[in-house]
């Protein structure tokens, strides 16, 4: 005896594995990468020592606005090696950031209204959705590359001067 499926039960199976294979169900992996997002250089950045001597001085993309502040360096996926994203914030309070849809492992640094470092999250895991808090109230925050504050030593005694260098 034979047993023999017909054609459209093969095709029906074969495209419900093909959708389940390429994970079409609730549990797909939703993240979105883009490319094209160049980095825009707004302004420069410097980390100062306590003494006054600067540490490091950075490019800056500026981020302010809701929208700006809310997509951050989501779906992106290379920052300037001296490069990083300063967030500005009209209130001094504890900020929060996650790393949803965004690719690039970061170290963030909260700083506080007088300009100095309130706090540093270093080498943050890309795509989660983790809560990542500054200790205290803080201003601005600066997002550059995972291990660009250990590399120059940048901790809670520094400060940072940034002015803007293009129009808004």
């Amino acid at each position: 005896m034979t047993f023999s499926i017909p054609a459209r039960w093969i095709s029906l199976i074969a495209g419900a594995t093909i959708l389940l294979a390429t994970g079409c169900g609730p549990d797909r992996d939703d993240r979105v990468v883009q490319t094209d997002i160049p980095f825009r250089t707004d302004g420069t950045l410097d980390v100062i020592r306590p003494d006054g001597s600067i540490v490091t001085t950075l490019a800056i993309e500026i981020a302010e606005g809701d929208s700006a502040r809310a997509r951050g360096l989501m779906q992106r996926r290379s920052l300037p090696a001296k490069g990083g994203m300063l967030f500005l914030s009209n209130e001094s309070k504890v900020q929060t950031f996650w790393m949803k849809n965004t690719p690039l492992p970061l170290d963030i640094i909260f700083i506080g209204a007088d300009s100095s470092i309130v706090s540093i999250a270093e080498r943050t895991l890309p795509f989660s959705e983790r809560t990542i808090e500054s200790t205290g109230p803080a201003q601005y925050v600066l997002e550059v590359r995972a291990g660009y504050a250990a590399r120059f030593g940048i901790d809670s005694t520094a400060t940072v001067r940034w002015r803007r260098t293009s129009a808004k």
